[in-house]
């Protein structure tokens, strides 16, 4: 297996500080890798992680005020297919959709993303369930009111851009989340997400463009929404890295939170060698990763079954299609 880069807050941060410290002048004068160059476009808001925290309280409030329920996948899930659009225009079009046309768009979101990414919208399963379960008139006009505040507030800013260097700027499904929980919710299950401004200190920290190659592995035991790995994607880019050329396995005990990362990793384009599972990482020796493994290698080959299967009756119907014109010519 190829190297794995592990992250620990405490005793691995302050190792690598000290090294940092050590070989400073040294690695001063080694060449870096130039930044690729980018050009902005739409203007970033100037503090994306506190865009991406208004846009989740405005949709939290919109969820509230509308009397959606206590149902906290059904506001996340709308805003996590929201994600998927990469044409800012698509808001104005938004606004003019009833309630009720909004179950079967998403659905279709998500069906969308299957086709691409099946062992991710599996492992996000939690929060397009709701979809299939026919949402009543309460949650589907406090759905409309998510989409309207999200689409007022800004979210496209964010996540509507074609580079995914921009799309990384901020998870807008971490303060989401955490949001919609209660807080006794939250103690309970001791979930505090890292503030991103910790992550991107440890990925600075710990992402060497002279010793992180191609061909490692990032893994994360408490994945969360996945602010580590937007980090230290974010630090790769700014080396000149791809994220593409490593590989990516990230776990976590709340199923909502693995569904979050799952998005995330495709909104943030962490490339094909992805595996994101809902798991102890205490329970088992390897967290759960060969069981993860196995899981996506099966989901993957039932799409390629299923895109095999589309592919074969369009054919049958084009034969039977060219008989039928052929036997009527023959009739004639």
């Amino acid at each position: 297996m190829s190297a794995v880069v592990q992250f620990d807050l405490f005793g691995e941060v302050e190792q690598k500080l000290q090294e940092r410290v050590t070989r400073r002048d040294e690695e001063a004068a080694k060449p870096r890798a130039a930044p690729p160059t980018r050009t902005r476009g739409r203007a970033l808001p100037s503090d994306p992680h506190r865009h991406a925290g208004q846009v989740a309280d405005n949709a939290i409030n919109a969820w509230c005020s509308h009397y959606g329920g206590n149902r906290i996948d059904v506001p996340l899930g709308t805003i996590a297919a929201l994600t998927f659009f990469r044409e800012p225009l698509i808001g104005d079009w938004l606004l003019t959709l009833e309630p009720a046309q909004f179950p079967p768009l998403l659905r279709e979101i998500w069906g969308v993303q299957w086709m691409a990414h099946p062992d991710l919208i599996e492992v996000a399963r939690p929060l397009h369930d709701w979809l299939e379960e026919e949402p009543d008139e309460y949650q589907l006009r406090a759905v409309q009111a998510v989409v309207h505040t999200a689409v007022h507030n800004g979210l496209f800013s964010l996540t509507a851009r074609d580079d995914p260097y921009y799309r990384s700027e901020a998870d807008v499904l971490s303060p989401l989340l955490t949001g919609l929980r209660h807080k006794s919710d939250k103690k309970w299950r001791g979930e505090y997400h890292t503030p991103p401004c910790i992550t991107d200190l440890m990925a600075r920290v710990l992402v060497d463009g002279n010793r992180f190659e191609p061909g490692m592995s990032v893994r994360e035991p408490a994945i969360g929404s996945g602010g580590m790995f937007r980090s230290v994607a974010q630090q790769m880019r700014e080396l000149g890295l791809d994220p593409h050329d490593f590989s990516w396995f990230g776990n976590d005990i709340d199923p909502l939170a693995t569904a979050c990362a799952a998005v995330n990793a495709i909104v943030w384009d962490l490339g094909p060698k992805v595996a994101i599972w809902c798991a102890n990482t205490f329970a088992d020796a390897d967290g759960g990763l060969d069981k993860a493994l196995a899981e996506r290698a099966a989901v993957i080959r039932h799409r390629n079954a299923v895109v095999k299967q589309a592919l074969f009756e369009r054919r049958s119907r084009r034969l039977l299609t060219a008989l039928d014109h052929l036997l009527e010519g023959a009739a004639a």
